[in-house]
């Protein structure tokens, strides 16, 4: 029997990372989640708790893990040539983009990922699927996916091109925190020894949120922006000097998903400024003062004990 995912909701001490996956999955337009960060702090585990706290069996969710040295064919597609010599016709083998079409495609390590293969799967991303042309066979293969790569800084950089692809960056570090690293132990290895009692506690929990992030797809075409709050975007994005329109852009589409998270139908300026970070982190060209910095780490660091944010959110991530 294989054993369960662990729970999403069971996951404590990557309070920025999963809100970031959460905003994603609500708008898919927000362009994916890019981690940046330290081995071993649970990247995979939350990414595919979060794939299965989406799945079931009416609408499935699919998790694809695309690996760096993965052939053109094998993430395109190819022609079955089992079918063509058996049966003499022409069918596609699914590659794993289309593999991952209204799901999740992970990347582990995605700045080492070939350039030519991470063009092709960015342009998948924005038009929703591409043409597959071999050996006289031509195909469009949907292709509608929310893209998560993980990255260490320290092993290679992303071009900036790519980098400005992906909506939100996170920076997923090990927790500094007593408590929290207990907790985390605690939670572990009561998974570990009985898997299928450990997700059975968090089942109603996992419900919940499975039913929020539901909600909020549904209200975000519902969601209004004043035009006040689109002035503070700008004066924000110019603070920080963003290149571009994007950043503007997504920390409205992100504001607008938080705010549907938590069951509003209008942005707040609180929305702006709690997500502006996740947009700004890969493309802001400002420095802040170390103690500034150190002032906005203390101030979003998420409770020991429970993993929660310091928000209004009406759930606990």
């Amino acid at each position: 029997m294989r054993k369960p995912y662990y729970p999403f909701t069971a996951i404590c001490g990557q309070d920025e990372f999963k809100l970031a996956l959460l905003l994603a999955v609500i708008d898919p337009s927000l362009g994916g989640v890019l981690v940046m960060g330290d081995k071993g702090a649970g990247k995979t585990t939350t990414v595919r708790a979060l794939a299965s706290l989406l799945h079931n069996s009416v609408q499935p969710f699919p998790f694809v893990n695309l690996p760096v040295g993965a052939s053109e064919d094998r993430v395109l597609g190819s022609v079955d040539l089992e079918i063509l010599i058996n049966e003499k016709r022409e069918e596609v083998r699914q590659g794993l983009l289309a593999a991952a079409h209204e799901g999740i495609l992970y990347i582990d390590e995605v700045n080492l990922l070939n350039d030519y293969i991470m063009d092709m799967l960015l342009d998948a991303a924005a038009s929703g699927g591409y043409h597959l042309e071999r050996d006289g066979l031509s195909a469009w293969q949907d292709s509608r996916f929310i893209l998560i790569g993980t990255m260490n800084p320290e092993e290679g950089s992303l071009r900036p091109q790519l980098l400005d692809r992906f909506g939100l960056c996170v920076t997923v570090s090990t927790p500094a925190a007593t408590d929290v690293r207990a907790n985390i132990i605690r939670r572990r290895l009561a998974y570990d020894t009985a898997p299928q009692e450990f997700v059975h506690a968090y089942a109603e929990t996992e419900r919940e949120m499975n039913r929020a992030v539901n909600l909020a797809r549904t209200l975000l075409t519902q969601v209004v922006t004043d035009d006040s709050l689109y002035t503070a975007v700008a004066d924000l994005c110019l603070e920080h000097r963003a290149e571009g329109m994007r950043a503007d852009i997504l920390i409205v589409k992100a504001a607008r998903a938080y705010a549907a998270f938590n069951n509003r139908l209008a942005v707040t300026v609180n929305d702006i400024h709690h997500v502006a970070p996740l947009v700004l982190a890969h493309r802001s060209r400002k420095t802040a003062p170390p103690e500034n910095r150190q002032q906005r780490q203390r101030e979003h660091s998420p409770s020991p004990d429970r993993g929660e944010y310091h928000t209004e959110s009406r759930m606990k991530i």
